[in-house]
């Protein structure tokens, strides 16, 4: 076993089990540990394994190493080379996996996966659970039916998803029309350009539904990385699962409260705290006392699951249920109740009895779509009519609140106007578009119990888009406070416009230093479409006649010739035929790279500041590429950003 292998793992299956990021880790640990005497044994692994703290310095002991390293190879004076140590940290791995891995505190999470720490977890029961689901909701897809079924019990899944087109498929079930499916590459053997445009698309379009994709890229999807994987996997079932979760696609949920001020509250809660209030509202009509407050320990017992399924289908009830002295036997005849009412299983009586967080939210989720036992009358929805139902609003709120949690996972919002009230994410929001900004000195860190301290927060949020020279006339940090959304919405477009110029004004080497503004970025556009020989135009963020995506096929196909497939692009005169070619635009801006969260209404109405950010995201995707890959005079480092379009300027 002697010799040094590096970061060049002969063994595929091996190297296949870390990234590059985790590979070089650690080789630095093992560099480390061999530097003490210049070699390392099988005896030396327990202990000095501890000292660098690789793995279970938490969750192991010496001893309990040292018996787990002999078990696995009972040679204690062979000399260890790097393969060697990996595959000892992959055994050491496992046995903690077995320990904690079904475990609350360690379970994979729904919005979040973790990606900063070298101990990776996946729970087989809630791989065994989403590959059932996939199997189920994608069973009749044309192109992965040659796939389909995936076995639970094996990692097909990951094997599976390395084209990207199994994701894309699963972005689609859980939010219909997301993605285009004609700008999916669905040929049986895709070049590595196309698989990687798959990946961008999909991870992009997860982005633009609301799930957090921080730290995640294609390769980490091209190397079947199994944790990150099941991560986005996870979000994306979970935001079908709860997707009904709310007033306007289940208006009955106004039951739950007893007046508007009360409505206005149940708008504001994530669908995760929607179904705990549902859950404990129907438990109220039984013998259950108890307040459920999670979907780990609160139900481990099965009891809160027993009266919820006797209260939702009493047709079924066992009273064996009620009697089940151990929580496993209970456990058992709660799935039992479910399989009579038809709800799907997405966890066993084991799951339950564990604390499986995201699988009894799934579970009772499915319960909720199954059958919510909510019998709203007329008089009670009339609540609703006394809220502003603003489409505009709302798809404004949807694609900043989406814009924010794409920046890092600790800035994750559920709403706009409610989250940002006490200024702190919005602090760490402006923080994030410019670098040291914020004087942390003097802003409050949540909880804030008194009022004057988020007023204060605020007050700096509305100081510093003035310094960043936003307009606002009239905005007092209190009218955040107070949750105005019109005053909100205005604030976050320019701190978004900001951004998105920022970006484009650091890539200095396109503009000759020169600061780019709005005029900029339509001029260069409609120079892209000129100089690829269309006379397509447009004269402004504003003009009605990009309501039929025309021209923004002209500028990706100008961009990259290859990307648009105009077989299946529509004349844009229906109102179905721009529908359609908007759809394709926003795919195919996502498949190439940029980052967008506006919806195919935004393009057939003309949002002013929704056109801005298309233009300016495909412009930003573009000036990144090497000159080589679009072709594009203006790619070079020595050109300008405004050589062959200068006399192209707004006209309204």
């Amino acid at each position: 076993m002697s010799g040094f292998v590096g970061i060049l793992v002969s063994d595929p299956w091996l190297h296949n089990q870390f990234t590059q990021v985790e590979l070089r880790s650690l080789k630095s640990h093992f560099t480390s540990m061999r530097r003490e005497s210049g070699k390392l044994t099988v005896s030396d692994l327990a202990s000095r394994m501890g000292k660098s703290k690789v793995v279970g310095d938490q969750n192991l002991t010496v001893e309990e190493r040292s018996s787990l390293i002999q078990s696995f190879h009972p040679n204690s004076n062979d000399e260890v080379d790097f393969e060697f140590y990996l595959r000892i940290y992959l055994h050491l791995q496992a046995h903690v996996n077995a320990i904690i891995g079904s475990g609350v505190k360690n379970s994979s999470a729904f919005l979040k996966a973790a990606t900063t720490t070298l101990l990776h977890t996946i729970s087989d029961s809630e791989k065994s659970s989403y590959v059932a689901h996939i199997n189920s909701y994608l069973s009749g897809d044309e192109f992965l039916n040659k796939y389909l079924p995936i076995n639970p019990c094996s990692n097909d899944l990951f094997e599976v998803a390395k084209d990207g087109v199994l994701l894309c498929k699963l972005i689609n079930v859980a939010v219909p029309g997301t993605i285009d499916e004609r700008a999916i590459n669905t040929k049986s053997m895709l070049n590595p350009w196309e698989r990687n445009e798959n990946h961008t698309l999909c991870l992009n379009s997860a982005k633009a539904i609301g799930c957090t994709v921080v730290n995640i890229g294609t390769q980490d999807i091209i190397e079947g990385r199994r944790h990150l994987v099941l991560g986005v996997i996870s979000q994306i079932i979970k935001i079908q699962l709860l997707a009904d979760l709310n007033l306007k696609k289940t208006p009955q949920l106004v039951e739950l409260v007893d007046d508007s001020k009360d409505v206005e509250e149940l708008l504001s809660l994530p669908p995760e705290k929607i179904l705990l209030r549902w859950m404990n509202f129907q438990l109220k009509k039984s013998e259950y006392k108890k307040t459920v407050t999670n979907f780990s320990s609160d139900v481990k017992d099965a009891e809160a699951y027993t009266n919820l399924l006797n209260v939702l289908a009493p047709e079924h009830k066992n009273p064996s249920n009620l009697v089940a002295k151990h929580p496993f036997e209970r456990a058992k005849h709660v799935l039992e109740h479910a399989d009579r009412m038809g709800c799907r299983r997405y966890l066993t009586a084991k799951d339950i009895v564990e604390g499986s967080p995201n699988l009894n939210l799934a579970f009772v989720a499915h319960i909720f779509q199954h059958r919510n036992g909510l019998s709203t009358q007329t008089k009670q929805i009339s609540f609703l009519e006394t809220l502003a139902d603003d489409t505009q609003i709302s798809r404004e709120e949807r694609s900043f609140r989406f814009w924010i949690n794409s920046f890092d996972s600790s800035l994750y919002i559920n709403n706009v106007f409610e989250d940002l009230r006490d200024g702190w994410i919005l602090l760490q929001t402006v923080e994030k578009v410019s670098p040291g900004i914020v004087n942390w000195k003097i802003a409050s860190k949540p909880p804030i119990k008194l009022p004057f301290k988020k007023v204060e927060n605020c007050n700096q949020v509305v100081k510093l888009g003035k310094q960043l020279k936003f307009s606002l006339v009239n905005i007092a940090g209190n009218d955040i406070v107070q949750g105005n959304k019109k005053l909100i919405l205005a604030y976050l477009w320019q701190l978004m416009r900001y951004n998105i110029l920022q970006l484009l004004k650091n890539l200095r080497s396109h503009s000759n230093g020169k600061e780019i503004t709005d005029v900029d970025i339509l001029d260069w556009a409609n120079g892209k479409v000129r100089k690829n020989g269309s006379q397509t135009r447009m004269y402004s963020f504003r003009d009605k006649s990009l309501s039929d995506g025309i021209f923004f096929l002209e500028l990706l196909s100008s961009v990259q010739p290859r990307v648009v497939n105009w077989s299946l692009v529509t004349n844009g005169v229906t109102d179905e035929e721009k529908k359609m070619n908007a759809t394709y635009v926003i795919s195919i801006a996502r498949k190439l790279g940029c980052s967008i969260f506006l919806l195919p209404e935004d393009i057939i109405e003309v949002n002013q500041k929704m056109m801005l950010t298309l233009t300016a995201s495909i412009m930003y995707w573009t000036l990144k590429q090497p000159c080589h890959l679009t072709g594009s005079p203006d790619t070079h480092s020595s050109g300008s950003l405004l050589d062959d379009s200068t006399s192209d300027s707004s006209l309204e």
